[in-house]
């Protein structure tokens, strides 16, 4: 049953490849460790906002900008009693590199203090359904000012390193075993777990759940049944599904599905 304060937004936009969007009103739940294939650019809206990272923990209070770069690992811990208000912004890393004039972008720092470029993507945050505001060209100049002002011309340092590219990029991970992939590398399964973590970010278990979740994303963006998507994707039933997908996302199959069909 969801919580009554904890009522999320999910919005997808037909603009700058795709643009997805989470308002977060008074979320009491925690998101796991995971990455995204996007910039996600959160407004800090109720209550300071934190975030760990594989080496910090970080403290974004309100009023501020907290980013994470493409494939960094994070979490967020929500506050489980009055909980946090955020609206996030996920942007394509094409999108981010084209405003840059083609080059890279990485983000050093994850937290940002700048009270004009808060108050025009908060001022977006809320308007974006009306029409008559340039919403879209808006965005891009404000955008455009994030990254001429707080970014670096470099590719992100969170790539998998060798030991297990090849494994990663081969492996389906259906029916994973631990002991029997650790045996294959002729380590034990908890010196595996410690080098997959240190490697990744994320332990083994968390890695394939983050999989599932993207693989459900593109057949729930595709139009598949929800049911058919969950048992697809390798979970138990609905109600594994939901929660899992909600953990990570945000919001649940349901409202994911209807971002991209009911707008």
């Amino acid at each position: 049953m969801k919580n009554k304060t904890d009522i999320n937004e999910f919005h997808q936009l037909p603009i700058l490849d795709g643009l997805e969007l989470l308002n977060a009103k008074s979320c009491t739940f925690n998101f796991p460790f995971h990455t995204h294939n996007t910039f996600n650019i959160s407004l800090i809206l109720k209550n300071t906002f934190n975030t760990k990272l594989t080496d910090r923990f970080l403290k974004a209070p309100v009023g501020t900008i907290c980013i994470t770069n493409v494939k960094e690992v994070h979490a967020t811990p929500c506050d489980n009693l009055i909980g946090n208000s955020f609206f996030t912004f996920y942007v394509s890393p094409d999108v981010i590199s084209k405003l840059n004039n083609n080059k890279n972008v990485f983000f050093k720092d994850n937290i940002i203090y700048d009270q004009s470029i808060f108050s025009e993507l908060y001022y977006l945050s809320l308007n974006f359904k009306q029409k008559d505001i340039q919403f879209e060209e808006r965005l891009k100049s404000t955008l455009t000012s994030l990254i001429s002002k707080y970014s670096y011309n470099q590719d992100n340092n969170y790539k998998t390193k060798q030991l297990f590219q090849s494994f990663i990029n081969n492996t389906s991970f259906d029916g994973f075993s631990l002991s029997k992939t650790a045996s294959e590398f002729g380590i034990s399964k908890y010196k595996f777990i410690r080098l997959f973590k240190q490697e990744t970010g994320l332990t083994p278990n968390n890695f394939i759940l983050l999989k599932k979740i993207e693989q459900s994303k593109e057949m729930l963006r595709n139009g598949n049944p929800i049911f058919n998507v969950a048992i697809d994707c390798g979970f138990y039933d609905n109600s594994h599904f939901y929660k899992n997908f909600k953990r990570f996302i945000g919001v649940n199959p349901m409202e994911y599905q209807n971002a991209f069909f009911l707008s």
